[in-house]
């Protein structure tokens, strides 16, 4: 198994299309009964963690429809359980009257769904996350590494196609990108300045967006490094 995830891996790094993890993915997962994804990229000083989402699939909801990020990653509550956590952890649904409830949980028991999230880290501290789930999935120690790893390479591939910059991007931060990430460098919460600066906090989170354009970041902890660096936060 562990040579199996080295040939995924690698086939991972070498993609050139998100379509290709994807595959690489599947394939790996499908034995180990794996077949629920979601893939993102996240940040600590966001108050619903999630930045961007690269990919959501399979049946989350257990009723056969699709599932986009905001009717599940952003309303999930174990994703935010990724900023306590420094490894992968499962995590186990209980079905109930109202839908279900969701542990984070040692090791799966029972019937499903259950499922692994990956938190993934990078110099700048938390970077993203993946979340593989399924009904009858293998929980075994080996599994657990072995999809922390995968899941991993499959972030920081999918980050590198996805989050390229255009080659025209203004490098210089504007006036307000500026005002805001240097709010956000000094750790106020979204909702805080939207209210400091008479701004919906859509529009802060429309900021933060342009601002890693910009300086051709995927992470706004990524964006505030540079920004500081460049001297467009000042002191």
């Amino acid at each position: 198994m562990a040579e199996a995830a080295l040939r995924i891996i690698l086939e991972i790094e070498r993609a050139s299309a998100l379509s290709s993890i994807q595959k690489a993915v599947r394939f790996f997962t499908k034995p180990l009964g794996y077949d629920r994804f979601v893939l993102f990229s996240a940040s600590s000083a966001r108050d619903d963690v999630v930045e961007r989402v690269y990919w959501v699939e399979g049946d989350w909801f257990g009723n056969g429809q699709g599932v986009d990020a905001e009717t599940y990653v952003r309303h999930c509550p174990v994703t935010r359980h990724i900023l306590e956590a420094r490894d992968p952890f499962f995590w186990t649904k209980t079905r109930c009257e109202s839908g279900g409830s969701y542990r984070v949980v040692r090791r799966p028991v029972g019937e499903g769904p259950h499922g692994l999230q990956v938190p993934v880290f990078g110099p700048l501290g938390l970077e993203g996350a993946m979340s593989l789930g399924g009904e009858q999935v293998d929980t075994s120690p080996e599994v657990r590494l072995l999809l922390g790893l995968v899941a991993t390479a499959a972030f920081f591939s999918a980050r590198r196609l996805l989050e390229v910059p255009s080659e025209d991007v203004v490098r210089q931060l504007s006036g307000r990108e500026r005002e805001v990430l240097a709010w956000t460098a000094a750790g106020r919460r979204q909702a805080d300045i939207a209210a400091a600066l008479g701004l919906s906090e859509r529009t802060i989170e429309n900021h933060l967006r342009a601002a890693r354009r910009r300086l051709g970041v995927a992470t706004t902890a990524q964006a505030i490094k540079i920004a500081i660096l460049k001297g467009d936060l000042g002191d």
